[in-house]
């Protein structure tokens, strides 16, 4: 059982983290364009514009498709309660890889945003 909830909650780090970073890119982005925090791409670090745009869209992202991640690691994690070590461990290392790669492909979804909004040097279309 210890294994199962020690598997559970790292489970649900990742969409954990993906609201709690979703909400503070919506509510308190970075204020100043940098390289160490916040979303950073060539197109978000053209102007103030564009950065503010996209830690905003990719907050709500992020924001949404935590909860539905949540949502959906329950429904993986539940049933699997008081199976062998070896289920346990392939099933969540699978689906931990599966929320890694829905993560990174936000950024595709966000870049697209940026680009129908601004044109390549950031100014408004």
């Amino acid at each position: 059982m210890g294994f199962w909830i020690f598997m559970a909650a790292n489970c649900m780090l990742v969409p954990v983290l993906m609201i709690v970073i979703g909400h503070v890119f919506v509510k308190h982005p970075p204020r100043d364009i940098n390289g160490i925090y916040g979303y950073r791409t060539s197109m978000s670090r053209k102007n103030r514009q564009t950065w503010n745009f996209a830690h905003y869209y990719c907050g709500k992202l992020w924001w949404k498709v935590g909860w539905v991640m949540c949502f959906f690691t329950l429904l993986l994690v539940l049933p699997i309660m008081g199976k062998g070590d070896d289920v346990i461990g392939l099933a969540v290392g699978s689906w931990i890889c599966l929320e890694c790669i829905v993560m990174v492909a936000t950024i595709g979804i966000v870049e697209r945003a940026l680009k129908s909004k601004f044109d390549r040097n950031g100014n408004i279309r």
